[in-house]
């Protein structure tokens, strides 16, 4: 029994089948936040530790829970957090109070409203809708509604200026990673999401990051420049224009943008999963063929096979790799010039995304196996 079911028969059995629906729903969205907002919170401490052994240095080692040595800077993003409830949030004068307030909630919005159709394993998730790769494509372009707000509201020159860069560079960059997602469609021949994990089961060769290679590659540089992490961070270059459309922001306020900029990192890491590496499908698959096995026995074993097998756990570590990608370019590139950032979107990317979607469609019509071939 799942635990919706038993939580229904137990817990809510008073429930008419409608409310239940509602309450479902409401504890499944539930569930999936309160993990992201943690991981939100301890991806801050993993980005400050990780670049901080890659510089020789220490990195957060102060704030513990209980006063507890070994646990040194794993309470610092706890302490951050009540640091920045507790700050005053000041609006600047001649500011338009009600979008400098609704542009932080946008941002944020967007970033988590795509999770609704994100599936987490074969049976899990909030929902399953059949347009879900639609439904990513017009959440995520909400968020460039928020950056602009932002500035603008702000009643700021500098605000504005970092508003209308940021905003270029997330459109120019989103056109090909939307044209990047577009191929996985045309490779998979569906819009849900876990239909197009299913097409890719098989082995680590069945996922699409070999087809698709370039693809992929586009995809996720086109993720670090929308999420104006570094080395495409010229909205917030600090010799230029102090901190980019937010730097009217405090407390709370900035906080929320914080938190959609690495709630961001966390989605493009999960879809470019969900897209390219198999989503929650074992790299272990199809390994056992090699030396006479069965993947099946394998998977079946007792304990070793559920971690081996397919699961949650593949996800989350497919993830964590990404993400760790995402730290290493900020420790290892210098920050671009705006000109070269743009004309890599607009004179590279786009181009070579539309080339490959020929490539693909003809791959496709050609049936090719194993990536392509039809039941």
């Amino acid at each position: 029994m799942s635990i919706l079911g038993w939580l229904q028969q137990h817990v809510f059995f008073w429930m008419s089948p409608p409310w239940w629906t509602v309450t479902s729903i409401l504890l499944q969205i539930i569930a999936l936040v309160l993990p992201l907002m943690l991981g939100v919170a301890y991806l801050t401490f993993a980005e400050r530790k990780i670049i901080g052994w890659m510089q020789v240095r220490m990195g957060p080692n102060r704030v513990t829970f209980f006063g507890i040595p070994w646990l040194g800077g794993w309470g610092q993003p706890i302490a951050d957090a009540f640091k920045l409830i507790f700050k005053e949030i000041i609006i600047p004068a001649g500011a338009n109070r009600f979008l400098f307030l609704l542009a932080p909630v946008l941002a944020l919005g967007s970033a988590l409203a795509a999770w609704a159709v994100i599936p987490l394993d074969a049976t899990m998730g909030v929902t399953d809708v059949n347009a879900g790769l639609l439904y990513i494509l017009a959440m995520t372009s909400v968020g460039v509604y928020g950056v602009i707000i932002a500035g603008w509201a702000s009643n700021s020159k500098y605000a504005f200026l970092g508003a209308l860069r940021s905003a270029a560079q997330i459109v120019a960059y989103e056109i090909a990673m939307g044209f990047a997602l577009v191929s996985v469609l045309i490779a998979a021949g569906s819009l849900n999401l876990r239909d197009i994990v299913v097409r890719q089961d098989g082995s680590m060769a069945h996922w699409f990051w070999l087809p698709l290679l370039p693809m992929f590659v586009v995809y996720f540089i086109s993720g670090v420049a929308e999420t104006n992490r570094a080395p495409f961070d010229v909205a917030e270059g600090e010799s230029e224009i102090v901190a980019g459309f937010h730097v009217e922001y405090s407390g709370m306020g900035f906080a929320v943008f914080f938190l959609a900029e690495y709630a961001n990192m966390i989605l493009i890491a999960t879809l470019a999963s969900v897209m390219f590496l198999g989503g929650w499908l074992s790299p272990l698959q199809g390994l056992a063929e090699l030396w006479g096995g069965s993947t099946e026995s394998l998977f079946a074993t007792a304990y070793v096979g559920t971690f081996l097998g397919h699961g949650l756990h593949w996800l989350v570590f497919k993830v964590m790799f990404l993400l760790l990608l995402f730290l290493w370019f900020r420790a290892t590139f210098p920050r671009y010039r705006y000109d070269q950032i743009m004309r890599l979107g607009w004179k590279v990317f786009i181009p070579m995304t539309i080339v490959w979607l020929i490539v693909v469609a003809v791959l496709v019509m050609a049936e090719v196996p194993p990536w392509f071939q039809r039941a």
